[in-house]
């Protein structure tokens, strides 16, 4: 059984709630610029769509790559700041990815640590794939990591009971799940999409908000956080985030 979700409020950052803090600096300041590396290579020349913009500050990165951007947002309040943010530099459009009608097929489609939040990711990955991804497209897949280390010391220390539990700050935000490689391979693969290259972004053994106490110190050197980039794509299993590039399948049908 499910209930009504309030998007706007799984918008509102912790600060305003119960269970801790959400969005950290180690997120847009380390993870952000990390994931546009990772993505380059197999950037398509033509249009993105971004599903889940949240207040479009990795939205903001995609700029120098694209001219032609849309994203679609389910709260409105994430939208409003948004748009203060970029202006008319790109399109936004309300709406659940369930109901979503999109005008195109999209050369390069972006889903970053937003999977995790819908309730029906196989049906959401089908949409994508036989709707909205462009013959020759690319999606640009990529979820927080159940077996980043940070997470599996928590099991250890007794915080959390498993490497993929949904803690209460998380299911706060929305979060349904923690996936790891081989369980978003799977519904990657259950949506007919075809996977051409996996792996992780950023070896990590901190927490978020250790993370966020180092980088205000000169603790942590811009050669250290180059090593943990490049250490995470020798051990893609043990990243802050795991990464899927995906093509359209045999069959969009």
């Amino acid at each position: 059984m499910t209930t009504e979700r309030n998007y706007n409020n799984e918008f509102v950052d912790s600060d305003h709630n119960s269970n801790g803090k959400y969005a950290y600096g180690f997120d847009f300041d380390v993870m952000h610029p990390y994931m546009i590396q990772s993505f380059e290579p197999f950037f398509n020349r033509g249009s993105l769509l971004e599903l889940g913009s949240f207040k479009g500050d990795f939205t903001q990165r995609f700029l120098p790559y694209f001219d032609d951007i849309t994203c679609v947002e389910a709260s409105e309040d994430a939208i409003a700041e948004a748009k203060n943010k970029l202006g008319n530099k790109v399109t936004f459009i309300h709406s659940l990815f369930e109901t979503a009608n999109l005008p195109k097929r999209y050369e390069n489609i972006v889903l970053t640590h937003v999977l995790e939040h819908v309730d029906d990711p196989v049906l959401v990955l089908k949409r994508i794939h036989q709707e909205w991804l462009a013959e020759g497209g690319r999606l640009f897949l990529v979820c927080p990591n159940a077996n980043a280390p940070s997470r599996q010391i928590a099991v250890k220390m007794g915080l959390i009971s498993h490497n993929s539990a949904v803690t209460p700050a998380e299911a706060e935000h929305g979060h349904r799940r923690t996936y790891s490689l081989d369980t978003l391979e799977r519904d990657a693969v259950a949506a007919g999409l075809q996977v051409i290259h996996r792996s992780g972004i950023f070896f990590k053994a901190l927490a978020n908000f250790q993370w966020d106490r180092l980088l205000a110190t000169d603790i942590i050197s811009k050669a250290y956080l180059e090593g943990c980039y490049k250490l995470g794509q020798q051990y893609p299993d043990l990243c802050a985030s795991i990464f899927l590039v995906c093509t359209p399948g045999h069959s969009s049908k």
